[in-house]
């Protein structure tokens, strides 16, 4: 049983982050996207992820994303073969006059696909990833993860989407717990039960208000995300937690929709800065670790497969 959190002590989390020199990144990665008829999307990707993780600091000590554009561009011509495969496979049932046949599998193919993606996702990402010089990592089975997310799917299916909420839950849950910073092991501890019982009077309290509840609904379930993650190391923790209110949702929200606009679109460099800059400074963490003596163990791995296909599908990047 891990000794009881004595002496607890606060710990900086911070993004540096300017709209002005992200704007710089994002304008010209969309250009040469553009100009290069996409082939440069997996260096704009890496750009992207260079400067948000690079903004973002711990102590003072900034994160850093080593992923590259050639890393991410091996992993994008794989994933098009992979979704090329997929619809390949639909067309030819439809060509073949059996058009159910061919929904069935292509959606089945699909399914299969996520859990898959996700994993190799979370793998490259996290390897990428270090802070002080130390990686981070994952440690998933993607056998595991494949055979479970069946399971929860099945069970979202014949409930008609309620279990969806025990679902994220289980899967959040299955992630963040495999992920370690070192000997740094991350717990999140959320349960569907509570997650449907917010999601729920979340729902149904912004229907009655218009919408007006919407951001207190946020506001829970930012603080539920961030207030059931904890980091652990022999004995010692770090708890974490959301100082998040609904103004404050509504004044980022607000701003970053007026920003986007009536800036055409060109402010989306400054909406995207000012929603890291309000996730980092609402998270307050607190705790016994010492973050000096952090041992490395984590491995090297650079298949971006995982990473590319969770683009294409467009699913977030859970954490």
């Amino acid at each position: 049983m891990e000794n009881e959190i004595t002496d607890l002590k606060n710990y900086k989390l911070s993004f540096h982050g300017q709209g002005k020199a992200y704007f710089g990144i994002v304008i010209v990665n969309w250009l040469l996207t553009i100009v290069t008829l996409g082939i440069y999307y997996p260096w704009a990707k890496a750009k992207n992820l260079q400067f948000l993780y690079g903004s973002t600091a711990l102590e003072g000590d900034r994160f850093t994303f080593h992923g590259t554009g050639r890393e991410m561009f091996v992993g994008f011509i794989k994933a098009i073969v992979i979704f090329g495969v997929i619809y390949g496979l639909l067309a030819l049932f439809i060509y073949l006059e059996m058009p159910v046949l061919g929904i069935i599998i292509f959606y089945f193919t699909f399914l299969a696909v996520l859990p898959i993606a996700i994993h190799g996702s979370y793998r490259y990402r996290f390897s990428r990833t270090s802070w002080r010089g130390i990686r981070f990592g994952y440690r998933g089975d993607r056998s595991e993860l494949f055979v479970s997310f069946f399971k929860w799917i099945f069970f979202t299916i014949i409930t008609l989407g309620i279990y969806g909420c025990w679902m994220e839950m289980k899967l959040r849950s299955y992630l963040m717990s495999n992920v370690r910073a070192g000997n740094v092991e991350f717990n999140y501890k959320g349960v569907g039960t509570d997650y449907f019982i917010l999601n729920l009077k979340g729902y149904l309290l912004s229907l009655l208000t218009l919408g007006i509840y919407s951001f207190w609904w946020y506001k829970d379930l930012f603080a539920y995300y961030v207030d059931n993650l904890s980091l652990h190391k022999d004995g010692e923790q770090i708890r974490m937690k959301s100082i998040a209110t609904a103004g404050s949702i509504f004044k980022m929200v607000m701003g970053n929709l007026l920003i986007v606009i009536f800036t055409l679109g060109l402010g989306y460099a400054w909406a995207v800065t000012r929603t890291m800059n309000f996730m980092v400074n609402n998270i307050k963490l607190e705790g016994n670790m010492d973050l000096n003596n952090i041992q490395q163990t984590e491995d090297d791995y650079n298949d971006a497969t995982g990473d590319d296909m969770t683009g294409f599908l467009d699913i977030n990047f859970i954490i």
